[in-house]
């Protein structure tokens, strides 16, 4: 019997590659190792439907186990994985035992990155990257509390409007000199922060936090200015890294996570990577990307999955992601790389709108706010190739 397709990481890529193994007509064995004791589930809702209280746990799942059982796939969940071992071609698990594969995809995502303030050891401080993590913090979000937010990127947002729903007094802290500032235009900055004060929430931008306030729980954030925000919880919402440490201590290549060709594989034979944690060429950008989203996580899976089985793969995606603050959802296609100049349409004032993103005439990306028919079009627009110049 053939050793099985191993897949390390149980999140939105590894039910993807399932799926997409049995599509290509993979009849092997396939196993799935996770570290959380879920089965797959889904990861943007954490930090909107599921913060909320508007989606159960069971609703989060990707598929339900008889999936699994009918695809021949076995769930190892809360088991982690200690070493890869290239050579041997297996995977080393915590308890001592190893796994033998005959392809292996590294599907483990990304983790919050670290506060890098004093206090952040201190209990009362979180992030929200899994379903545990929401457990913990609605315990605590209790109707009335303090909770300061560091950082006013997308998952800041997304937590600032679910818990001032929640009932709690919110504070958005961000370092830049605006909100979304590293992926987003003025004109959205500008309407993001209109939406959320008008949604009672204080947004102090251009600020920098000292550290936190407390003995054994926070009681507060000092500011770069001296100034101390009461708080009974603190949100770190400062970004992500990618979760490569396994591949890193086995050789393999990194390079903002790990590095794949467009066929989804590492530097070591037989060993591909997807989603979050994998860095791939985009000839549509001229260097080297790693997405953060449900897209690229189901994509990118199903380009590994092909890879596997022997097919002929060119993995070089448009990217798009979304974001639900409050009424509004604000939809991306496409990376503003290189932006020179924007334009914008519609009625910011009414909240339905986009943003073009243009390098000279060519369209990098769209912004749509409540706009669902400019993102499909953006979308469309983004993946027709431009006319080639005819000959001078």
């Amino acid at each position: 019997m053939s050793a099985p397709v191993v897949i390390v990481g149980a999140g939105q890529a590894a039910a993807q590659a399932v799926t997409s193994l049995k599509a290509e007509g993979y009849a092997g064995d396939i196993i799935v190792i996770g570290d959380e004791p879920y089965l797959p589930y889904q990861r943007p809702p954490l930090s909107k439907a599921y913060l909320g209280d508007e989606m159960t746990e069971d609703r989060l799942e990707l598929k339900a186990p008889k999936f699994y059982a009918d695809a021949g796939a076995e769930l190892r969940l809360a088991t982690r994985v200690a070493r890869l071992l290239p050579s041997e071609k297996a995977v080393e698990l915590a308890d001592g035992s190893r796994l033998a594969y005959g392809a292996l995809l590294i599907a483990t995502g990304t983790r919050a990155r670290a506060l890098p303030v004093p206090g952040a050891e201190l209990a009362g401080l979180f992030s929200i990257r899994s379903i545990d993590d929401v457990k913990h913090f609605r315990a605590s979000a209790v109707p009335g509390a303090k909770l300061v937010i560091i950082g006013g990127g997308y998952i800041g947002l997304e937590v600032a409007a679910k818990a001032k729903k929640l009932g709690l007094e919110v504070t958005v802290v961000e370092g830049q000199p605006r909100l979304l500032a590293r992926v987003a235009c003025a004109t959205i900055s500008d309407f993001a922060r209109t939406l959320h004060e008008g949604n009672g929430v204080t947004i102090l931008t251009g600020m920098g936090v000292a550290r936190l306030v407390g003995t054994e729980r926070v009681t507060g954030v000092e500011l770069a200015d001296g100034r101390v925000l009461p708080a009974d919880l603190v949100l770190s919402a400062v970004g992500a890294v990618p979760n490569a440490e396994l591949a890193s201590e086995a050789g393999l290549v990194l390079e903002n996570g790990i590095s794949v060709d467009e066929a989804t594989r590492t530097s070591a034979p037989d060993i591909y990577a997807a989603g979050d944690v994998a860095s791939f060429p985009s000839r549509l950008y001229g260097r080297r990307v790693r997405l953060e989203s449900v897209q690229n996580a189901i994509d990118q899976a199903k380009a590994a999955a092909k890879a596997i089985t022997g097919g002929g793969v060119v993995y070089d995606p448009i990217p798009w992601f979304w974001s639900d603050q409050y009424d509004v959802k604000l939809q991306i296609a496409g990376l503003l790389d290189g932006c020179e100049r924007t334009e914008t349409e519609g009625e910011v004032a009414a909240g339905r709108f986009c943003v073009r993103y243009f390098a000279g005439d060519r369209l990098l990306a769209v912004c749509s706010v409540n706009d669902p028919k400019s993102h499909m079009l953006a979308r469309k627009a983004l993946a027709t190739p431009p006319p080639v110049p005819a000959p001078g």
